[in-house]
This record gives C-alpha cells, sequence and structure tokens, in this order.
C-alpha cells in the first residue's frame, strides 16, 4: 500500500487544484470542505485506514493555496488598475526569456514580470504580482533577471496575471542580473557557439537537446517530432536531466567521489540544470521529473519512485498550482507513472524471449506512450502510430546528444575550440534524431486523425486503460507480439484511402491554416496557383498534401505579417515551387526576413495591372495601385496587401489579402462595376470593413479564412449579418475546416472538411 498511497498524495493534491481553478470560488471552498469531511467520517468510522488522511490533506492545502494565490491576484491593485486601463509607474523584475510573437499589428516583445511597485492615481503600492510585459518590436529587449522602472497601460489578463503591462516609455534599468543569470546566459551561448558551424537543424536541436532552447528550430522540423512523438526533445523535460546529473555521477565516481558527497554532487547538478535552463515552473517540474526518474533507477526503485512522484506532484502544485491545467505538467507526471509503474511489468513479460536491453528499449517508450497517448491525442487530434519505433531508434543518440552538448558548451568557456571538438558527436547525433524524425513524418500513416471531441477521447482513454492488462499478455508471448507488431506495420505503410478527396472539379480552396490566410487555386493536375501560406507550415502542408498539390508555378504572399506568410515553409516542403511574388512594402521586417531565409532569395513584387494564365487560373494584380494613399491611421502593411481577380472555370474570385477600409474604397473607385461569385473576406473577417463595396460586388458566396477562439473578435457578427442580408451564404475555417468551392453547371457548390 505505501506506493499506492504516494500516488494518492499527488492525485489529491492535483484533484484540489483543478477544483480551485476550474470552479468559482465559493463552489471550489464548499466542494473541497465537503470532501475533507466525508473523508475524516470514513476514516473517523473505520471504513479507510488513517493512512488516506494524507491524500485529503493534500486535496485541501493545495486547493486552499490556489484559491488563495487566486484571489490574492484578482484583488490586486494591479486588477484594479487594468480595469480602468491606467496608465501607471512600475517597478518589475523580468522573469523570463523574451520571446517575439506576431500581434495584429505588428510583432510583439513578450515576457514574464513580477511587478513590485506600482504608483498610479495618486497612489502608490508595493506588493508582488506576476504580469505579462508586452512591448513594441522596437522597445530596447531586457534580459532575464534584470529589474526595470517603466511607464505603461495596464490591460486585464487572464486568471494567471494581475494585468497585462504595455509599456509606453523606455525602460530604465535598475539592477542588472544577478551572477547566476549572467553564467546561465553565457553557456547556453556556448552551447550554440560550439555547434554553430554545423548543418543548420542540428546546430538548433542540439540547444533545445541540452536546454530546451528550441526558439530558432524549422516549424516543419518540429512538426515532424510532434507527429512522431519526439517532441519532448524540443523542451526541457525530466529526460535532459536525468542524463546530465547521471553523467555527473559517472564522472564523480570515476574521479572517486563516494557516499554522502554523490548526493551533494547530484543536488549542485539539478540546481545548476535549473538555473541554466530557466528557473521557470515547466523546468522546475521538468527537474522534479528527472530527480524521481533517478530515484527509479536506485535500489528497489519502482517503490522510492513511486514515493518520490507523489511527493513531487504535491510540491509542485503547493508552489504551482495552476501547473495543474498544464498540459506539459500532466504529459510529464503521466510518462514518468507510465516508465516507473508499467514499464517494469511490460519488460518482464517480454523477458521471456528477449534479451533485457530489447525488453527495456521497448517496454520504457511503449509505456510512456501508452500513458500520455490521451492527453496527446487532446491536444494534437492524432494518435501516433510511429511513436515508440522512433524513440527507439533516436534513443541512442540522445544521450551523446545531450552531454556531449552541454559539455562543449562548458569547455567552449574556457577554450572555444575544445567546445567545438567535444560538441561535434553531439552535432553528429542530433542529425540522427532528425533523420528519424522526417524518416517517421514520412510513412504514409505516420499519425491518424482521431479528434478531440468527448466521445473519442473517452474510447481512447478506455482502449489505454485496457492495455494495462492486456499488453503483458500478449507480450510474454513471441506469436501474438510478433503479430501485432506485423499489423502495426501493415497499418503504417499502406495509407488508407480517403474516398471523394480532394473533390471532383475543385477550383478554389480556403485551407484551415488557423488565424491566418492559405488559399490554394487549382491549376491543373496537382498543380496550384497559392496564395499566402498561413501561420503554420504543417497546417498548409497538410492541406497541400489533401489536395495532392506537388508543384506550385505560382506563390503569391499578399504582404508580410506572420499569419500570411510563416507558414511558406509547409508549401516548400517536397513541392516544385516556381515564382513567388509579394507585395512592394517591405514591412514587417521580421516577417521579409523570414521570407528571405525560407526562400534563399528576395521574392519578386507584384506587377500592378498584369493579367497573366497560370494553367488553368487566369489571374490580374488590381492592388496596390502605384502611387496610392491609404489611411495612416490605418496598417500599412495590410492595406499594401496584393489584392487578386482570379479566375477558375469560369468562376471570378476575388481575393482581397488584408486591405483595410480606405484601401476598399480606393479599389471600389477603380474597380468601378465589378462583379465577381466568390469573394474572400478582407482580413479575416475584421469588423473594420467598407461593408457597401463588399455587398456590391454581387458574390453568391464568401469565405472567411479564420481561427477559432481567435483574441481579435474575428468574424464580426455585424459583417456576417451584411453579407447575409444582402444574399451572401458565409463560409468560415474556424467552424466548417477546409472550405472547397467546386465548379457545378450553373453555379458553384462548396464542400467542406478533408
Amino acid at each position: 500500500m505505501p506506493d499506492a498511497r504516494a500516488l494518492a498524495l499527488g492525485a489529491g493534491a492535483w484533484s484540489g487544484a483543478l477544483v480551485a481553478i476550474v470552479l468559482p470560488g465559493r463552489v471550489a471552498l464548499a466542494v473541497v470542505l465537503l470532501v475533507a469531511a466525508v473523508g475524516v467520517a470514513l476514516v473517523a468510522h473505520r471504513l479507510v485506514g488513517p493512512g488516506w488522511l494524507g491524500p485529503l490533506a493534500a486535496l485541501v492545502a493545495v486547493g486552499g493555496v490556489a484559491a488563495l494565490q487566486q484571489t490574492l491576484v484578482a484583488t490586486s491593485p494591479l486588477a484594479v488598475l487594468a480595469e480602468d486601463g491606467a496608465v501607471v509607474d512600475l517597478r518589475l523584475e523580468v522573469t523570463s526569456d523574451v520571446r517575439t510573437v506576431a500581434g495584429q499589428y505588428g510583432d510583439l516583445q513578450v515576457a514574464e514580470a513580477d511587478v513590485s511597485r506600482v504608483a498610479g492615481r495618486g497612489t502608490a503600492w508595493t506588493l508582488d504580482a506576476p504580469v505579462v510585459l508586452m512591448a513594441g518590436a522596437d522597445w530596447p529587449s531586457v534580459p532575464l533577471g534584470t529589474t526595470i522602472e517603466t511607464t505603461a497601460r495596464l490591460v486585464p489578463g487572464d486568471d494567471e496575471v494581475a494585468a497585462l503591462v504595455r509599456p509606453t516609455g523606455e525602460p530604465r534599468v535598475v539592477a542588472e542580473p544577478d551572477v547566476w543569470w549572467d553564467a546561465a546566459a553565457a553557456v547556453r551561448r556556448s552551447v550554440r557557439a560550439a555547434v554553430a558551424h554545423r548543418d543548420a537543424d542540428a546546430r538548433e536541436l542540439v540547444p533545445a537537446l541540452v536546454v530546451g532552447d528550441d526558439g530558432g528550430l524549422d516549424p516543419v522540423l518540429a512538426d515532424d517530432f510532434r507527429t512522431t512523438g519526439l517532441t519532448h526533445l524540443l523542451a526541457v523535460s525530466g529526460t535532459n536531466l536525468t542524463l546530465v546529473v547521471g553523467a555527473m555521477l559517472v564522472l564523480g565516481r570515476w574521479a572517486g567521489v563516494r557516499g554522502r558527497w554523490l548526493h551533494v554532487l547530484a543536488a549542485a547538478g539539478i540546481v545548476g540544470f535549473v538555473v541554466t535552463a530557466r528557473a521557470e515552473p515547466s523546468v522546475v517540474r521538468a527537474a522534479a521529473m528527472g530527480t524521481v526518474a533517478l530515484l527509479g533507477m536506485t535500489g528497489n526503485g519502482r517503490s522510492r519512485g513511486a514515493r518520490g512522484l507523489g511527493v513531487a506532484v504535491l510540491g509542485l502544485l503547493l508552489l504551482w498550482p495552476r501547473l495543474a491545467v498544464s498540459a506539459g505538467f500532466a504529459l510529464s507526471v503521466l510518462a514518468t507513472a507510465g516508465i516507473l509503474l508499467l514499464a517494469p511489468v511490460w519488460r518482464d513479460a517480454l523477458l521471456r524471449w528477449t534479451p533485457r536491453w530489447v525488453a527495456e528499449a521497448v517496454s520504457i517508450p511503449l509505456a510512456a506512450q501508452v500513458a500520455c497517448t490521451p492527453v496527446v491525442a487532446a491536444l494534437s487530434g492524432q494518435v501516433s502510430l510511429v511513436a515508440v519505433v522512433a524513440n527507439l531508434l533516436a534513443a541512442p543518440a540522445v544521450a551523446p546528444a545531450t552531454v556531449l552538448g552541454l559539455g562543449g558548451g562548458l569547455l567552449g568557456l574556457l577554450w572555444t575550440p575544445l567546445g567545438v571538438v567535444v560538441a561535434a558527436p553531439a552535432a553528429w547525433s542530433a542529425q540522427w534524431i532528425i533523420a528519424v524524425a522526417r524518416w517517421g513524418a514520412d510513412v504514409p500513416t505516420a499519425a491518424v486523425d482521431w479528434g478531440t471531441g468527448p466521445v473519442p477521447l473517452t474510447l481512447l482513454t478506455l482502449a489505454c486503460l485496457a492495455a494495462v492488462p492486456l499488453a503483458p499478455r500478449l507480450l510474454r508471448r513471441p506469436g501474438s507480439a510478433l503479430a501485432c507488431t506485423g499489423l502495426l506495420v501493415v497499418v503504417v505503410l499502406v495509407r488508407p484511402p480517403t474516398p471523394g478527396w480532394p473533390p471532383e472539379g475543385w477550383i478554389l480552396v480556403a485551407c484551415d491554416v488557423g488565424q491566418g490566410d492559405g488559399l490554394v487555386l487549382r491549376a491543373g493536375p496537382h498543380a496550384a496557383v497559392v496564395v499566402d501560406a498561413g501561420p503554420d507550415p504543417a497546417a498548409m502542408d497538410a492541406c497541400l498534401d489533401r489536395l495532392e498539390v506537388t508543384s506550385v508555378p505560382l506563390l503569391v504572399l499578399t504582404h508580410f505579417h506572420a499569419d500570411h506568410v510563416d507558414g511558406m515553409a509547409g508549401v516548400l516542403e517536397g513541392r516544385d515551387v516556381g515564382e513567388v511574388e509579394a507585395t512592394g512594402l517591405l514591412e514587417p521586417a521580421e516577417g521579409v526576413r523570414e521570407v528571405g531565409l525560407a526562400l534563399g532569395r528576395a521574392p519578386a513584387p507584384a506587377s500592378y495591372g498584369v493579367t497573366r494564365v497560370v494553367g488553368d487560373v487566369t489571374l490580374q494584380v488590381v492592388w496596390p495601385r502605384p502611387g496610392s494613399r491609404v489611411d495612416p491611421g490605418e496598417s500599412a502593411p495590410n492595406d499594401a496587401s496584393v489584392v487578386l481577380v482570379a479566375e477558375v472555370a469560369g468562376v471570378r474570385i476575388l481575393l482581397t489579402g488584408d486591405v483595410e477600409p480606405s484601401a476598399q474604397a480606393a479599389l471600389a473607385r477603380d474597380l468601378a462595376g465589378l462583379h465577381v461569385d466568390v469573394l474572400k473576406v478582407p482580413h479575416h473577417g475584421s469588423r473594420h470593413q467598407d461593408v457597401d463595396w463588399l455587398t456590391s460586388l454581387g458574390a453568391r458566396i464568401a469565405v472567411v479564412s479564420v481561427g477559432a477562439d481567435n483574441d481579435y473578435g474575428h468574424p464580426a457578427p455585424d459583417l456576417l449579418a451584411a453579407l447575409s442580408a444582402s444574399g451572401v451564404r458565409t463560409w468560415r475555417t474556424d467552424t466548417s475546416g477546409d472550405v472547397v468551392l467546386v465548379a457545378r453547371r450553373g453555379g458553384v457548390g462548396v464542400i467542406t472538411g478533408g
């Protein structure tokens, strides 16, 4: 029972956090007290042993901490000021690395921070409240650990932070980062320098393996890692810590360190790892799970590991209750539990007919995969069929890539050439892992679409639970084990048919690429003109795959915002791409740079007024007109969008990019009397439209390319109502998936899905 009680301790803590976070405050408190009372009554009547008071205490403690933290955040002076949109003076410490994200009107620098002082509306407060800092691309970047003062406007945040901070003034540095942050930054820079001259993907993967620094990884490659179940290698995980600290202990023993000093060495390694990888909740969580894995490697490891896992979950949730709703936390805990509890049983079953090294190599990734599959499917809508094999093939290269990558970084601090030599095998190992990810993602059925609804996820969870007792029965006999393996191989290597897709006679597809545009015009068999590439290479690549497009004679990028160009690598992946054209306004610079890096050259400017024929597609560029002027209060990149009138199979289509009202008004004057059959609604259905012009075009079908649950309120209900009132039927990618237009006698049909 000690293992079960230890795991119940963690389960109780997790339940308490979920109750406090998901339910309203008073309801959560009532539920926690009710469960505690029932538990105490059960113990008092000796229906359960007193040892089970521990999980109840964990539930109450974590639930109370979570409720208290949420109350403190909600009632913070920052939250009150944010509700009024106040401009205040702040003192804050940056607690995460700054990352660049695409905003509606340009790139933003985003970082987490803790505010220690705020002054506004005639009052000053000293406090400790978490915020998210959101600054423009031209705001000076502030390193992790720096304390600054600045003037900013406060905006309401979510339940995790007291406010969003939008600086309106320059930062004034009050205190530089502490020495350990400088040391950690130096190690991270040295790791990158040690592999700087290697293959582009390898030099990005090694820092990801060592300290989770995956900022420069190719998005298409990252998607291949997701498809093959290797994503855990790209984030800071318990595996990283286990490898690093394990290598330190081996070296320590070789150097003569014994007894308690080995524990001191391990503790120093854990602390050093956490600081180097950034002491954020996700990193501390990974360190805790890695420590549990190290306990599992000792004598009586299964029992010690289970106890360690329960205590680790309790400790982490007492510090950060919101980890309870973190996918990374769930995956980490489930994978660790699977390895500790399931893998030994499955290993013993395989030992009946396989060598020990084979049994362990198969059972560990299989147990982790089964434990994590429902959560992975809930996040991605897919179930990987190659994850176990991919992890088996990648496993031998993970340790040298991680340990030697870190070793190269540390030695590079002393002498750069030595670091380069030591890190060379790390880069070679990373190249092998990359090859495994790409191979696995390229097999015909690497993953199957499963869905994220309650019914499919419930069925998948029940199947994984059934695998717990069933797997040992199958694995202990070579006949059944090999038969299951052969069946899986056949399913993976033979692509299942998709009857009726792509639909016969399709002419235009608005790909479901999330919050962005990715439009495909059929130019012939397996050929298409692509207009914009969306924000996600994987989504764009998958859409073109579904349409069986292998040749793109023309790619048009209407403008350089991330939601139109960041997915370009997905268009280029495995296809023959001909001409690439774009707007002449080279803004924002980050988007222009990303396009240049992906393409290897600058795209040609789209030629205004020129009509061309590309296969079955006739195209004319009707905007931007040379010398045209638009409203300075609008987004210049949006208003410089390339606007196209296309015709396919006799159907006329207007593709509008993200043009805003002033540009639309200019188009109304330039193209007086224009009539089209299909309208691609500008700017994802933003409320900023020239509705009179849009409804005058005579379109009977409108397509809105938009992401589900986006933060911009797209598409605007008023716009949809106006289009509907004028007789336009509107189709949206956020509710319909891929929207496919099909030429039919006397009109145009619409098919959704794919």
